[in-house]
């Protein structure tokens, strides 16, 4: 959904951190995270929807994010399409600079993190929110993107799931 201020809205339906998904004002699947193994430890992916991706030609980056949780759910590694780079999951919970390489165009980027609402911001920038809806609406929660945002759409979401994962869990 792009509004008269040019924001965009994904709707996610589905509460579990580790199974939903996200979809835009027609409905059109967005991004997908489901598990696909569990031997030994659970693999999730996060999938980006190539129909609902097509509609932003801005978006940069691999379709896929991979999430290798350790034994017992513990912390894990986090894998963007078939790359070669396992950024470990604390890397995405902790504060501070992310090292240069592992963000596109070299931007940084942090989620404020609360249980309901979460933001995401790139130096002083809103990049995006995240929060929970109100228990009348039939969705779970929303995702408020701004256009400077899209092209790190991807690296984003799988952001966002980290610390979602992470707030679940415990870590």
């Amino acid at each position: 959904m792009s509004s008269s201020n040019g924001v965009y809205a994904l709707i996610q339906y589905g509460d579990d951190p580790f199974r939903h998904r996200f979809v835009d004002h027609e409905s059109r699947p967005a991004f997908t995270i489901e598990e696909v193994d569990r031997t030994p430890n659970v693999i999730l992916r996060l999938t980006r929807e190539l129909e609902w991706s097509q509609q932003h030609p801005s978006i940069m980056g691999p379709d896929n994010s991979y999430f290798y949780m350790g034994p017992e759910n513990a912390p894990g590694y986090v894998v963007y399409g078939n790359g070669r780079i396992n950024i470990g999951m604390p890397f995405f919970l902790r504060k501070g600079k992310r090292p240069e390489g592992l963000c596109q165009n070299g931007r940084d980027y942090k989620w404020k993190i609360g249980s309901h609402r979460m933001e995401c911001m790139d130096g002083r920038n809103l990049l995006a929110v995240w929060e929970v809806s109100t228990p009348d609406k039939e969705y779970y929660a929303k995702l408020i993107i701004q256009p400077r945002a899209m092209p790190l759409i991807t690296e984003i979401v799988t952001a966002l799931i980290v610390n979602r994962i992470a707030l679940a869990l415990g870590w």
